[in-house]
């Protein structure tokens, strides 16, 4: 079975791009809200390793992804084709 192309959301961390609904900026309360809401929860993923969070990633699956890498360098990585797919 091929595996689905994927996009490195940071430090070899890799999402479905198909699954990816919104990629939006940490910088505003209320996301910054919604992931302490999350902190506990199964629904939030940190791919930061400890950097500073720039993007949040939703998905399809209500899966909250945490990047250190900023939505416009993701979004370009999406919009190129910039994804990997299976070698």
């Amino acid at each position: 079975m091929p595996m689905p192309p994927v996009i490195n959301v940071g430090f070899y961390n890799y999402v479905v791009a198909s699954q990816i609904v919104a990629l939006v900026s940490s910088d505003s309360a209320p996301v910054r809200r919604l992931i302490q809401g999350l902190r506990n929860s199964e629904r939030l993923i940190d791919a930061t390793q400890g950097r500073r969070t720039k993007c949040v990633i939703f998905t399809q699956s209500q899966q909250v992804i945490l990047s250190a890498i900023s939505q416009e360098t993701l979004a370009k990585r999406l919009a190129s084709g910039e994804v990997v797919e299976e070698e």
